[in-house]
């Protein structure tokens, strides 16, 4: 169970009934009440209009007991200003909710048109003038029993103002029980209905769920296929769509793509980096062999050289191994410039035209680029090499210039790759692993730079470092 609660499918569609459930529920009260409400109007309305007939009589100067007051659906009472029942309807054996609980009104007085003693006072009497009707009345709930049938009303208070019998309160009432029955009619059907379509929303969005979730199942088991074999050439599935689905097969073969090439190139690392260490141990190997078996044969000079090669190759590997680990370079402020300077000192055919030009980065993997940068082109260069340190915008630009052959189009990009050396008629000991100007792109990158090769007017290479400056300081 909580596994299957733990899948998507399963939250989707408990979290989209859930949501569902709480709009009902929310738009089902809203329902209710404003039923109740316009229902509880009307019998508001029709109990005003008995008031107001009543009301109208009593301002036509009726005597009480000549009141419309024997319908036995309609409770009424006519209550005075302090309070005593003197008129109401008749079978009304309890009432409450209204201005007074009594059911048996107290004897009239002449002025009203009748002493109680049953005869008609008003006959000679001159009638009353005609009184004013309040026109907001006020509502309450209340129940009654009439007759012996006891339900909920709505009652109005209507006001009448007489000049003989003073301020008087007409109390009627509308029956509620019809909507009583309609609103628990309407909450019947909700209850009944809120359920079965809860349901279908639950089971709708399962399905469509789970269909929409089908391509991802799809990649979830090829990544595992893929995982359990180590095959990294294999591919998920692209369903043919363009939703986020797609997106993301399409972004997991990329990224499978992108782990291939990683893992090739690693392998041809390896490889080339055991091919590169083989040569100067071997020979290094053979030297001290020899010199262990012949003292007097032994080649120090060439044993010292091979080991400085496998101490520089060890240090270009580390470099790179730091590069590949993704190693942030050190936040310091150089100046190319001088920079360039130091480098090119003791070094003969070289010549720097510099300006100051600062950025932010690492002293020595910097240096490292220069360095290597110099290197590539002595070994290429007839005659001379030029190296140029200027700003273009925002950008420091170091351009390391040789007079030798240049660098093939074709072959301006496989220069920055790990141990390749165009030269294949170059050793070893004259042309370096071929590591050289892999580093100084890496570092480049790893500076938020560029490093890139094209030719001269006259036919040899120039190398362009193009780094982001600083702002000199004040």
């Amino acid at each position: 169970m909580r596994r299957r609660l733990g899948s998507v499918r399963a939250r989707a569609t408990l979290g989209t009934t859930l949501v569902v459930a709480v709009a009902l529920l929310a738009a089902g009260t809203a329902v209710l009440l404003s039923l109740w409400t316009n229902l509880s109007g009307q019998a508001g309305t029709r109990a005003e209009r008995t008031a107001r007939e009543v009301a109208a009589e009593l301002a036509a100067g009726q005597p009480y007991r000549e009141l419309s007051l024997d319908d036995d659906d309609r409770p009424v009472q006519v209550v005075t200003e302090d309070g005593t029942l003197v008129a109401v309807s008749e079978h009304l054996e309890r009432i409450s909710g209204t201005g007074t609980d009594t059911v048996r009104p107290a004897t009239a007085p002449a002025a009203a048109g009748g002493d109680g003693d049953g005869d008609d006072d008003s006959v000679g009497a001159s009638a009353p003038e005609p009184g004013e009707i309040a026109e907001d009345p006020s509502y309450s709930d209340g129940s009654a029993t009439v007759d012996g049938d006891s339900a909920d009303y709505r009652f109005a208070a209507v006001e009448v103002e007489t000049e003989d019998r003073g301020t008087l309160t007409v109390y009627a009432g509308a029956p509620l029980s019809t909507e009583r029955t309609a609103v628990r009619t309407a909450l019947t059907v909700m209850l009944t209905g809120f359920p079965l379509l809860l349901a279908v929303v639950a089971g709708v969005t399962w399905l469509m769920t789970r269909r929409a979730l089908r391509p991802v199942e799809g990649i979830r088991r090829e990544m595992a296929a893929i995982t359990a074999s180590a095959d990294l050439a294999r591919r998920v599935p692209e369903p043919d769509t363009h939703d986020e689905v797609a997106r993301l097969a399409r972004t997991t073969n990329e990224t499978l793509a992108a782990l291939e090439a990683a893992v090739e190139r690693q392998r041809r690392f390896v490889a080339d980096a055991s091919h590169e260490l083989r040569s100067p141990i071997a020979s290094l190997r053979t030297q001290l062999e020899v010199g262990a078996a012949h003292p007097e044969l032994l080649d120090v000079p060439g044993a010292v050289e091979d080991t400085v090669r496998l101490q520089n190759l060890a240090a270009d590997l580390l470099l790179l191994a730091r590069l590949d680990a993704g190693e942030r370079p050190v936040d310091s402020r150089v100046d190319l410039a001088a920079l360039a300077r130091e480098e090119a000192a003791g070094r003969v055919r070289v010549t720097v035209d510099a300006e100051p030009a600062e950025v932010s980065g690492s002293p020595g993997q910097l240096r490292r680029v220069l360095a290597n940068l110099l290197d590539n082109a002595q070994r290429h260069a007839r005659e001379a090499v030029t190296v140029t340190v200027r700003r273009e915008g925002g950008r420091a630009v170091v351009a390391v210039a040789d007079d030798g052959e240049g660098v093939p189009e074709a072959d301006r990009e496989r220069v920055f790759e790990r141990f390749v050396r165009l030269d294949a008629a170059r050793s070893r000991d004259d042309g370096g692993a071929g590591l050289g100007l892999a580093i100084a792109r890496d570092v480049a990158v790893r500076h938020g730079g560029t490093l890139t090769v094209r030719g001269t007017p006259g036919g040899g290479a120039l190398f362009e470092l193009r780094l982001p400056t600083v702002r000199p300081l004040q």
